[in-house]
């Protein structure tokens, strides 16, 4: 059995054998997922050893006091948080094989092809097809709210396969290679002036099965692992003491005591106990992780994160005054990470907008937790029997 110790030891073997000072950075993080340090967690060869996930901290710990390089998380949040657990879960062995180590090394960048300009909030209902020719697939729409698309290698992708049953029936589950002839990615520029996401337009693009994840109509089910995890890596992010949006807030009121109002206090007070019961709300959901896979507490989370971020960030241009209308830059740019907290106070306000949109609208997941949380009455919804194809738009 794999305890804390052996982790240790294996740890000790890995920098021994790749010093972190003297070795290729890539070489050392293709070496630490053989080593199944990568995420504990996983099964054997994959990355991991197949033990509880709450052991991943003691090899963290091993590897940042030694200087070991991490695999740039913030870069390429989507492989990590989304794809690698959909593909775990319900991946052939031959694309957990193919896919899971450049993911996790960061050789390669994925994206997710999810929304669309007519089913963003209602999801479900998409009209990106997937027709059947030959071994393969064929693939015509448009996704939009891609982020990192200009950066991916791979993406996500649901697409309809069937129009002729109900819409949450007819979807299936695809990876799709972003450097395939037929995708096309334009950048969406943003209220901070970023072009962070992108919109990506599909035509004629060939997806043979073997990229497919799940069973053909499956696709909503598989989809849902994806959506979760999502709201947990956004959401349940790791922060220290005011890590995150209060961060800055806090350390300009401590530092800039010429701006200081009563009424600014009471109201940075209230963020920041619960800017501090959400992080330590986020530690539990985490911890709970370790159990299985994550439920719909995620969605609660989420809707905390985005309201919370909001709130503060309006708090701080008011806390700066004429200072807080002021902004940095306006260039144009495709950044390769997305930043909820970078930069300045102008831009962590405009920023924050977007986040009660991204990974779910607040509006959904409010009925997420009100229906599967809670358990009150579902909303009526007249679509449910009814074919994609004889749904109004």
């Amino acid at each position: 059995m794999t305890d804390a110790e052996e982790l240790r030891r294996r740890t000790a073997e890995l920098l021994a054998a790749h010093p972190p000072a003297a070795t290729d950075r890539l070489d050392f993080l293709r070496a630490r997922f053989d080593a199944g340090l990568a995420w504990v967690h996983y099964p054997e060869g994959l990355g991991g050893l197949g033990v509880p996930r709450a052991l991943q901290a003691v090899v963290d710990a091993e590897l940042e006091a030694a200087g070991a390089p991490d695999n740039d998380p913030r870069r390429i949040g989507i492989g990590l948080g989304m794809a690698a657990p959909t593909i775990l879960r319900y991946g052939t062995d031959e694309q957990k094989s193919r896919f899971l180590r450049p993911l996790w090394t960061g050789e390669e960048v994925w994206c997710q092809l999810f929304s669309e300009p007519g089913a963003g909030s209602d999801l479900a209902a998409l009209g990106t097809r997937a027709v059947r020719e030959g071994d393969g697939w064929v693939v015509n729409g448009q996704k939009v709210w891609t982020s990192s698309a200009h950066l991916a290698r791979w993406a996500i992708l649901i697409a309809r396969t069937d129009p002729d049953v109900p819409k949450h029936a007819g979807i299936t589950y695809f990876i799709c290679d972003m450097s395939d002839p037929g995708v096309e990615v334009r950048p969406l520029r943003q209220i901070t002036g970023e072009a962070e996401f992108n919109e990506v337009f599909l035509t004629d693009v060939r997806i043979p099965d073997s990229r497919r994840l799940g069973e053909v109509g499956d696709g909503w089910r598989v989809a849902q692992t994806t959506l979760m995890n999502e709201r947990v890596s956004i959401g349940g992010m790791r922060l220290p003491r005011e890590g995150g949006m209060i961060g800055p807030v806090a350390k300009t009121w401590r530092e800039r005591p010429e701006l200081r109002t009563h009424d600014l206090h009471q109201r940075l007070l209230g963020l920041w106990v619960e800017a501090e019961v959400s992080r330590l709300t986020a530690e539990r959901l985490r911890q709970q992780l370790v159990a299985g896979q994550p439920g719909y507490e995620g969605s609660g989370m989420k809707l905390a994160f985005a309201r919370l971020n909001q709130e503060i960030s309006g708090l701080e241009v008011e806390l700066r005054g004429e200072e807080g209308l002021l902004y940095d830059e306006w260039t144009m740019r495709r950044p390769e990470l997305v930043d909820f907290t970078g930069r300045d106070a102008g831009y962590r306000y405009l920023r924050a907008k977007g986040n009660s949109i991204e990974g779910g609208t607040s509006e959904v997941l409010l009925n997420i937790v009100a229906e599967r949380v809670l358990g009150l009455p579902a909303e009526p919804r007249t679509d449910k029997d009814v074919a994609w194809k004889d749904l109004a738009r």
